[in-house]
């Protein structure tokens, strides 16, 4: 089953078996923008040039998620810096949408539970473990000194923004995780793009506000 990395890094936001995010709600949308962004961009389908997302390829991935933000790339009349189309990105509908998704193909459970008696929420604890457990696997071993691979290296680049890389990985060398985000692994275009996009990610997860909202994102 191929996964995106927005879905790869919303497996790891939740719980296994109560089913709720470990981190709160904007800290997950955010890096799931970012994903989203991150992941055009080791596609080849975006690049950051200057300050601005600049359309390299609007040929179709074959995900409708990210066909779905391609094509406001490809429309868009206006160059614009990597925190606007994080901020475009950035929706609570975005993870409802992934985890309907995972729930559809049956890698998650969907409950409908009450907290306090009366408030209504979902709960979407796993039913098929084995993706989550294969996401894992790569990343635990790239944390014990394998050579990551650009995916591997952006999904621990975007938990470490959104400060889910201890929960998801608590026994984690602190150090290796630095070497990993901080190093090169992918090419000067690709890195530059996912290093813009990791510092929209901090930023808002740090002061709550999505910077392309403050200046226009142009």
């Amino acid at each position: 089953m191929n996964v995106m990395i927005a879905e790869e890094l919303l497996l790891l936001a939740y719980s296994e078996e109560e089913g709720k995010p470990l981190v709160s709600g904007t800290q997950v949308d955010t890096a799931l923008g970012g994903a989203v962004l991150a992941e055009l961009a080791i596609l080849g389908r975006v690049s950051l040039e200057g300050k601005k997302v600049v359309l390299q390829d609007s040929t179709p991935v074959g995900d409708d998620e990210l066909d779905s933000a391609l094509t406001k790339i490809a429309e868009s009349r206006t160059e614009r810096k990597p925190d606007w189309w994080v901020y475009k990105f950035y929706t609570s509908k975005l993870r409802q949408r992934l985890l309907t998704r995972l729930a559809e193909r049956g890698v998650l459970s969907e409950e409908r539970v009450k907290v306090l008696g009366f408030i209504p929420l979902n709960r979407y604890p796993e039913r098929d473990p084995s993706i989550e457990q294969a996401v894992r696997a790569r990343v635990t071993d790239v944390l014990g000194g394998a050579e990551p691979d650009e995916r591997v290296a952006v999904l621990l680049s975007l938990l470490k923004a959104c400060r889910l890389d201890r929960k998801a990985f608590p026994d984690a060398d602190k150090q290796r995780i630095k070497e990993i985000t901080e190093g090169e692994w992918a090419g000067a275009a690709v890195k530059k793009t996912i290093d813009s996009i990791n510092a929209v990610v901090i930023v808002t997860v740090t002061t709550g506000v999505i910077v392309g909202t403050a200046g226009g994102g142009s």
